[in-house]
């Protein structure tokens, strides 16, 4: 099926097209890598009668390290991510980038779009979740920056505090110290679809002690999950069989999942536990320094 008739505008800056949503109004959308939003218009879910097009902005692409933080461009794609030496610092975020459905999608798709979406089954709000990360917002006024903890950016399933004329311009990431370890996984029937349910960890850890952990489940509620019980039985333990049992059994506690054609939600629990499990294994390698990969579980 081919999408509704719309006018197609090409932003020459983030600025302009930010100027463009508030002239255009309630009906104009923005096009970034398109991996959501042109699906649905060729199905008729959406049928937007203006698409600004974001994608030849210069200078909205980009991975740097500065303050000690990872910033990245909202036209960054997942890809660029994924082949990043410096988002390779923090590896739950290679993690991530490098599961993303497909080759094609990864090409396209931004970690910009992604988080601006807001989709309960996407990956990027599941990790970054778990780190000290910021969402940087513009509007078309000159005053009309802001920053947002990525912990109170999305407030449900496809919404987030942006307002009608502000897009997402940056996501800034804070590089965890030495000593500590993430691992994205999720579990999908196939590369291309999303997952049935995802975990991602962070701990910080002091021999096998844990200092502080952060977990968040995907996919198995309106939003990404803070699993914050599941969080507590780690924190200030020695992580032995034991407390990751009660770990795993916390966090499944903790989804809110729903029935589906991807499984029941009792299917879904166990994958979250039996996916923090591992993600926790990983993480604990990770922050002793070792270089241990992380891929998807597929069924």
């Amino acid at each position: 099926m081919y999408p509704q008739a719309f006018h197609y505008h090409r932003a020459s800056s983030l600025k302009e097209a930010a100027t463009m949503l508030v002239q255009l109004g309630e009906e104009a959308k923005l096009l970034a890598g398109g991996q959501s939003l042109i699906p649905l218009m060729k199905l008729r879910f959406a049928s937007p009668q203006h698409l600004v097009d974001l994608n030849f902005i210069p200078g909205t692409s980009y991975v740097k390290e500065e303050n000690g933080a990872l910033q990245f461009g909202a036209l960054t794609r997942h890809a660029e991510i994924e082949n990043s030496a410096t988002a390779g610092e923090i590896p739950i975020i290679h993690d991530c980038a490098a599961g993303i459905a497909d080759a094609q999608v990864r090409n396209r798709g931004t970690i910009g779009g992604s988080i601006a979406e807001a989709d309960p089954s996407g990956d990027w709000a599941t990790v970054l979740l778990t780190q000290a990360a910021e969402v940087r917002c513009l509007g078309p006024g000159a005053d009309s920056e802001r920053t947002v903890p990525l912990n109170q950016f999305i407030t449900d399933a496809y919404t987030t505090v942006l307002a009608h004329g502000e897009l997402v311009s940056e996501i800034v990431v804070k590089i965890p110290p030495k000593g500590t370890g993430g691992a994205y996984l999720a579990f999908k029937r196939t590369a291309p679809v999303y997952p049935t349910a995802s975990a991602a960890v962070q701990l910080s850890m002091d021999g096998d002690v844990c200092k502080d952990a952060a977990i968040a489940l995907g996919c198995v509620g309106l939003t990404a999950i803070k699993a914050t019980e599941a969080e507590a039985t780690l924190r200030g333990q020695q992580i032995t069989d034991r407390v990751i049992a009660a770990a795993m059994e916390a966090a499944r506690a903790a989804a809110d999942p729903q029935p589906d054609m991807r499984g029941s939600a009792e299917y879904k629990r166990a994958l979250v536990s039996a996916l923090v499990k591992r993600a926790i294994e990983i993480a604990m390698r990770r922050a002793r320094g070792e270089q241990v990969e992380a891929s998807h579980i597929y069924a």
